[in-house]
């Protein structure tokens, strides 16, 4: 998302890349929206023009929307990605928050659920190849065969993303390899009270919570000692792109000071988070150098 106004060049997004994985961060994700109030550039795109300069990050979907795009061509796209980086890709998926992008294709928003639960299960069945096909009420994998298959079998780890609400915290349960949660829609406290429920509903289908992993997406940033910058990205950049209240998003977001950012992911640390995807605001290069210098050390590196 073109957060400051400039676009996004396939130089710069080599550079990011390659700055953060040189800065020692241990994954790189991409979001996905069709249509949005800022301009987006294609998250699958993007993710896949950078993947010479990754090193040995992991890669993510944080979240990619497999009832927008169609679950075929979501699996075709991400076995590619997968295939190409040899095996480092973790797939986050989810319904996706924005209307728009369901009337873009013409699936009505109401319906989201229902097929996310239908387009997971086809995902796993295009990978893997070599299973029952899955038919539902909304999709069919019958008679496909999308080869070449992922580097990882029988197909690439499946996060499902949730608010925490008990529905979605069931689905991640019933369906997903893990659980993405999203920084500007909870708190330390919410995500440490989700993931007890998290616990619950994977003991109830036989899953050991123990080994289940989380991770924190969203978490935009932006790290300065200068109180009226991080007022002016919090005013007049977050708050109207994410259409969430100033003072949430002061409470809930790095933007400010070393110190108390550190303090916020010390908080998710004790809360159980065991990953959390940082997202510069602006000044990508210079932030992630400022936040390896500055809260790195803070939070134990």
């Amino acid at each position: 998302m073109a957060l400051d106004g400039r676009p996004w060049t396939l130089n710069r997004l080599l550079q990011y890349a390659q700055t953060a994985e040189g800065a020692g961060f241990q994954a790189l994700s991409a979001n996905d929206h069709l249509v949005f109030g800022r301009p987006w550039l294609d998250g699958p795109t993007a993710l896949a023009t950078v993947l010479s300069r990754t090193g040995r990050m992991a890669l993510a979907t944080t979240v990619a929307l497999p009832v927008v795009r169609g679950p075929v061509a979501l699996a075709k796209s991400l076995a590619a990605i997968d295939l190409l980086c040899g095996g480092r890709l973790v797939v986050g998926v989810g319904p996706g928050s924005s209307s728009g992008d369901y009337a873009a294709v013409g699936i009505p928003f109401e319906e989201r659920w229902k097929r996310l639960d239908e387009a997971v299960q086809a995902l796993r069945a295009l990978w893997s190849g070599d299973g029952p096909p899955f038919r539902g009420e909304f999709y069919s994998t019958a008679g496909l065969t999308l080869k070449p298959y992922p580097a990882q079998r029988p197909g690439p780890p499946v996060w499902i993303g949730s608010w925490g609400s008990q529905a979605g915290l069931g689905r991640v349960a019933r369906l997903g390899d893990g659980w993405l949660a999203s920084a500007y829609n909870t708190t330390p406290e919410a995500f440490a009270t989700a993931r007890r429920r998290l616990a619950e509903r994977l003991r109830a289908v036989g899953r050991d919570p123990d080994g289940f992993p989380n991770a924190i997406a969203t978490m935009f940033f932006y790290i300065t000692e200068e109180r009226a910058t991080s007022e002016r990205m919090v005013r007049e950049v977050l708050s109207p792109t994410l259409n969430r209240p100033e003072e949430e998003l002061r409470e809930r977001l790095l933007v400010g000071p070393a110190e108390e950012c550190a303090e916020k992911l010390e908080a998710y640390r004790a809360a159980g988070a065991t990953r959390i995807f940082l997202w510069p605001v602006e000044d990508e290069l210079g932030q992630l150098a400022t936040f390896q210098e500055q809260v790195a050390p803070l939070v134990g590196g």
